[in-house]
């Protein structure tokens, strides 16, 4: 409601009401006019109510000096608050005018029934603005209120949807407002899917912390999403910065680990520690035998991953030279990881091919020289299981 007063505010303050000057009319309602007129400008609502009703006493008074007496009334009453008085002169008015004065009223109206809390009148009255032709970013925000207001939430989504859609079709950043009324219009609908469409679309464009912690949160009860990327989540909140806890540092270590990704899982602790996630309190000791075992089994893994690329290399499909090659990217040698992740992608028999090329697109836009392939190869992905939402998620990062 405070929005809605600053807006009717600054509409009269703008001249939103064509007043008639007082040339041309008689002195006794002329001059308390002009000088409403100039109360007006100074703020004094009610001093100008009170001079409007010096020329309203008057009598045997002409049509067009009756229209002028309203047009005056409904600006002096609105800059009062006086909102049941600016209605019964804007009413006045509408009836006697045409053309673009005829809009402005109209929209005049349905703000000062939003200040009294009448919304289907306020809701008519905004509809007969905009099929007079009144089109005004006060308009459309006021029309956004009301709509928020009646609990149609079934409108909203649909309203701040074309208003997205519109945006993004024209080549421009939707609004973040729209952005933001059609994930809480989803959300109070229980559409999760569209809802999470929708912090998608929020931090593509407003990446703000705030917004990837809504949205890494609900990702993963996307409908058909995969498990088996519940590590994937965890690397997009670490890269975010919405890892939050020393469980959630844990959890992710231990994820890595049993990926035989020992390399992550001991820079995952390590910037646990770093951070005092890790090593405080009285779970301490439990942090310490973590990080002990990252350490260890990246000491093996270092020792035999040449062995192992070499295995991989013997097996009938491209699964362990993929994974071969990531760790070779989780231990610092992204050139080399790439390599054995593209020939384990062309030798084929793969148990999950997009996840095989999320990887190498992961891997590629590590280095300035692969980035621009790696953008390309995490566009391409495909499916349902989200994987793609993960790909698109890191092009985001990686702008």
């Amino acid at each position: 409601m405070k929005m809605l007063r600053h807006l009717a505010a600054a509409l009269v303050a703008a001249g939103c009401l064509t007043v008639v000057q007082a040339q041309g009319l008689r002195p006794e309602i002329g001059k308390p006019l002009q000088q409403a007129g100039e109360l007006i400008k100074a703020g004094n609502g009610r001093g100008a109510l009170a001079k409007v009703r010096e020329a309203e006493a008057v009598g045997g008074k002409t049509a067009a000096e009756q229209l002028t007496i309203d047009r005056m009334k409904a600006a002096a009453a609105q800059r009062a608050g006086d909102n049941a008085v600016a209605v019964q002169a804007l009413n006045a008015v509408f009836g006697k005018v045409s053309g673009p004065e005829q809009a402005q009223t109209a929209e005049q109206l349905a703000f000062a029934y939003s200040q009294l809390k009448d919304w289907g009148n306020a809701g008519q009255w905004a509809g007969k603005a905009q099929q007079l032709g009144r089109d005004t970013p006060a308009l459309r925000q006021l029309q956004q209120y009301l709509m928020s207001q009646s609990g149609d939430y079934n409108a909203i989504a649909k309203d701040a949807a074309a208003a997205v859609t519109a945006a993004e079709k024209a080549g421009q950043r939707p609004a973040e407002g729209d952005l933001l009324r059609l994930a809480d219009a989803q959300q109070r609908l229980n559409n999760t899917n569209g809802y999470i469409q929708s912090l998608e679309k929020l931090v593509a464009y407003y990446p703000k912390k705030d917004y990837w912690t809504a949205y890494l949160g609900r990702l993963p009860r996307k409908s058909g999403f995969a498990q088996r990327l519940g590590l994937d989540v965890m690397r997009l909140r670490l890269a975010t910065d919405t890892l939050e806890t020393a469980d959630e540092y844990m959890e992710m270590a231990q994820l890595a680990l049993q990926a035989r990704l020992p390399a992550e899982g001991l820079k995952i602790v390590e910037k646990g520690f770093a951070n005092g996630k890790l090593g405080t309190g009285t779970e301490a000791g439990r942090h310490q035998r973590l990080k002990d075992l990252a350490i260890k089994r990246d000491a093996e893994k270092k020792a035999s991953i040449a062995a192992d690329a070499t295995a991989a290399a013997s097996e009938r499909g491209g699964d362990a030279l993929v994974e071969v090659g990531y760790a070779y990217v989780t231990m610092g040698q992204a050139a080399k990881g790439i390599g054995l992740i593209e020939q384990g992608i062309a030798k084929g028999n793969l148990k999950n091919p997009e996840d095989a090329k999320l990887r190498l697109g992961m891997a590629q836009i590590q280095q300035l020289s692969t980035k621009a392939k790696g953008l390309q190869t995490l566009r391409s992905l495909k499916g349902t299981d989200g994987v793609a939402d993960i790909g698109r998620l890191w092009t985001v990062l990686a702008r």
